[in-house]
């Protein structure tokens, strides 16, 4: 047996698998996140702790024959989060998560240096890991003096289970600190923000044996004290290693609280210019590229709570095909945006309201505005190199079927809907606990799920929605100065 752990920022998802890569059983616990300021974001890492001992403990409860077997646990996570502990592995503050925007300014002097975007290959995001260093030491000097080490959510876990300090190549890739083509700590970037190497974790390749499991924990769970601890993954990257999106041409879309357009490549392709995240994956000689939006899902449930209504009853108002653009346009920018603008500072409008502008109406000119920011991502990953043939399509918003057909006419790509199942996070993270153990070609087992659905773009409508993303695309830049 296998077990994935899946850090979220909402809670943790325990999954079991066999060797056949059938799923067993899964369990969740929730974690709670602290906004102590504005565009702050934190949680405490012994929260993350209680949450995977509640889904494990839950998760021997339901199938403790299964859980006794276990031969390897790996992870997935929420990514740039800043975990700063003292000497004694301790935790100094509260964690930094991705969506804290505190250091917009650090980041911007960091990305001013010509050797972040060269030796890491993207811009200094206010949400990657150095900025939120830098601003440690200028607000928290006694907390930063006092930093042994700095670790990312899911390797927190890792060092709980194992004592060691690990991360791997696509969760590092997203801290600003990574020569991602080398696949190695940068020295000169570390430097630059103030840090060393010593404080850095022992890489590893996603799909490696990093270690295994404390004898004491071990023993709490009846486990074997050879249980391996694998490397794992960023959640973006877990996500794909459970869709077996790992070669080149095939991509993933995630439309989730934030929306993910996420390639592999075969190479290293950098284009920092672009906003694209040009990473690590979590297998050898892989890399990825990724465009990302703040909010995709988010913003229809921000529309729902206003109304008074819930997303799904919203989207049941909307006409049976998406056979042409809403009279209204809508940026999803409710909290700033990444891939390609990198404002931290923009928020959302709406465009073109009249007193016909009905409910339904803007409940289509957000689905929309959302595909047209996913729009925008593609745009910027085909000029970075990626290919992408066809989209997989997951997450919450995948299941309204007038939004993935106004994505496949906004995007003018054929998009697949996987038969239900759950091959998420916490399966990639099972999938690489399996390679981390067994000694296996990493291409075999990281197949692709099954596909239910295709959803083609309706040719007879494509050049509607292409004029209505080109006036889209203008409201940005009359936006940004007011």
């Amino acid at each position: 047996m296998f077990l994935g752990l899946d850090l979220g920022t909402s809670g943790v998802k325990a999954l079991l698998i066999n060797r056949q890569q059938g799923i067993i059983d899964s369990k969740n616990s929730a974690i709670t996140v602290s906004r102590p300021h504005p565009g702050w974001s934190e949680q405490d890492p012994a929260d993350w702790i209680s949450a995977c001992e509640s889904a494990m403990d839950q998760l021997k409860a339901a199938q403790p024959e299964a859980f006794s077997q276990i031969k390897a646990i790996s992870f997935s996570g929420q990514m740039h989060g800043a975990t700063l502990l003292d000497e004694n592995g301790q935790p100094l503050r509260p964690a930094i998560l991705w969506n804290d925007t505190r250091s917009y300014q650090e980041a911007a002097e960091l990305d001013a240096m010509p050797a972040f975007r060269e030796l890491s290959g993207n811009i200094v995001f206010p949400g990657f890991t150095a900025p939120k260093l830098v601003w440690v030491a200028r607000h928290e000097p006694e907390v930063f003096a006092k930093t042994a080490k700095v670790v990312l959510p899911k390797d927190y876990i890792a060092f709980w289970l194992s004592g060691e300090y690990i991360s791997e190549m696509s969760d590092a890739a997203g801290t600003s600190w990574l020569n991602v083509a080398d696949r190695c700590w940068s020295e000169e970037l570390l430097a630059l923000s103030g840090m060393r190497l010593d404080q850095m974790p022992r890489l590893v390749e996603g799909s490696d044996a990093a270690g295994t499991i404390r004898a004491e924990l071990a023993n709490r769970w009846g486990l074997s004290k050879d249980v391996i601890i694998g490397g794992g993954a960023g959640d973006n990257a877990a996500s794909a290693i459970g869709m077996g999106v790992v070669s080149e041409g095939q991509a993933f879309l995630s439309l989730g609280t934030s929306g993910v357009i996420f390639a592999a490549t075969d190479g290293f392709k950098p284009l920092p210019a672009s906003a694209v995240h040009a990473f690590c994956h979590a297998i050898p000689n892989t890399w990825h590229q990724m465009g990302v939006i703040l909010s995709a899902t988010d913003a229809l449930n921000w529309y729902a709570n206003l109304t008074g209504c819930s997303a799904a009853e919203l989207d049941a108002e909307l006409p049976t095909a998406a056979n042409e653009p809403a009279s209204v346009r809508f940026l999803p920018y409710l909290s700033g945006e990444r891939t390609p603008h990198n404002d931290a500072q923009i928020r959302g409008v709406f465009v073109g309201l009249e007193h016909e502008s009905d409910r339904a109406t803007l409940t289509q000119a957000i689905m929309e505005g959302v595909a047209f920011a996913i729009r925008d991502n593609l745009e910027a990953l085909n000029q970075a190199g990626a290919q992408v043939d066809e989209i997989i399509a997951v997450g919450g918003g995948s299941r309204s079927n007038f939004w993935i057909q106004t994505l496949s006419n906004v995007l003018n790509k054929s998009i697949l809907i996987p038969a239900d199942g759950d091959f998420g996070a916490a399966f990639g993270a099972a999938r690489l606990a399996l390679l981390a153990a067994e000694d296996v070609d990493p291409i075999s087992v990281l197949t692709t799920p099954h596909i239910e659905r295709r959803i083609e773009p309706n040719q007879a409508t494509v050049s509607l929605y292409e004029q209505a993303y080109q006036h889209y695309r203008k409201i940005y830049p009359a936006l940004k100065d007011l």
